[in-house]
């Protein structure tokens, strides 16, 4: 069996397990086989901490989860050098960090240091204490979520911060279909007749998928227009008046290699051996939602980011 199947077969359990939630499954699948980190969004109780707990059953690899609260401090992600009296030594014990799927629950509700050194770690997979530094495993995915609708007590992470995650996914209510097929889920769950997941997907297949998306052919028409779609977001004055209004700042190189990188993993996992625009265009609102800024007359007429990527979209032409 190909990897690329083997990717199917999890994707397909996936959702069956967790229902309704399709394309939080495919936007974490792209951020494992993208090799990045997403941040995501939604109310509680929309399993968004299921989902990457089920990945996390489907892969070769250690999930640790971490609850983010005010009194948290940066040791109790990264780890700390404990000593040993035994020994009359400092020994280094690994945190959190340190396993290959990492969930980072409520990450908003940490102060600013506790953020920083999870983000620091995502950005240079590795961590330093004292003179030492200890790199992170070569499999290394962080799940960071947020609850937009409790602010009380929270600290929101800095526009530049936010730039280190691959994507930002917005998790949305099930349809009234789904929420039916979610009370079946879990009656079976209860008693324990829910389906193992497939073939657990090794490290090295992960690696090999990896390596067959970046030889996937990428067209200069479409790499023109993944570019030029960027570019819209620093100089929108070169294409719709409205747009210049709109935007304060744009997005960075980074957003370029994200948006460069989840396409051809958006086209790999839909059986295709070649990139096209409808790829970037599918996952241009979750590479662009967490990089722009906005203008104050935008905010004060109500504009949202999703309607000024819907205008890039239109403005932007495919050749």
């Amino acid at each position: 069996m190909t990897t690329q199947a083997q990717v199917t077969l999890l994707k397909d359990w996936l959702n069956d397990q967790i229902v309704g939630q399709n394309d939080l499954i495919e936007r974490l699948l792209i951020a494992l086989l993208a090799d990045g980190h997403l941040l995501v969004e939604g109310a509680p109780g929309l399993a968004k901490t299921k989902a990457i707990k089920q990945l996390a059953k489907g892969i070769e690899g250690s999930f640790h989860r971490v609850q983010f609260t005010p009194d948290l401090l940066p040791a109790d992600v990264t780890g700390t050098d404990i000593y040993r009296a035994e020994t009359a030594t400092f020994e280094f014990q690994p945190g959190p960090v340190f396993h290959n799927l990492v969930l980072a629950d409520e990450i908003n509700r940490a102060p600013a240091k506790v953020q920083s050194a999870l983000l620091e770690a995502m950005a240079e997979r590795q961590i330093t204490v004292g003179k030492n530094t200890y790199p992170l495993p070569d499999l290394f995915l962080v799940m960071a979520t947020q609850n937009p609708i409790e602010q009380e007590g929270t600290y929101p992470l800095p526009e530049a911060q936010l730039d280190r995650f691959l994507l930002h996914v917005n998790v949305g209510y099930p349809s009234v279909e789904a929420e039916k097929a979610i009370l079946k889920l879990v009656r079976e769950e209860n008693m324990a007749s829910v389906a193992e997941p497939p073939a657990t997907l090794s490290q090295a297949d992960l690696q090999t998928a990896r390596m067959e998306i970046l030889n996937l052919h990428l067209a200069d028409t479409v790499e023109n227009y993944l570019v030029h779609l960027i570019d819209a977001t620093r100089h929108p004055e070169k294409y719709d008046a409205q747009l210049a209004q709109w935007l304060e700042y744009g997005a960075s190189p980074r957003a370029t290699l994200a948006l460069e990188r989840v396409a051809r993993a958006h086209a790999w996992l839909n059986n295709r051996d070649f990139v096209t625009p409808a790829d970037v265009q599918a996952l241009l609102p979750d590479v662009l939602r967490h990089r722009l800024l906005l203008t104050f007359e935008a905010e004060a007429s109500g504009v949202t980011v999703n309607q000024v990527i819907d205008k890039l979209l239109d403005v932007v032409p495919v050749n």
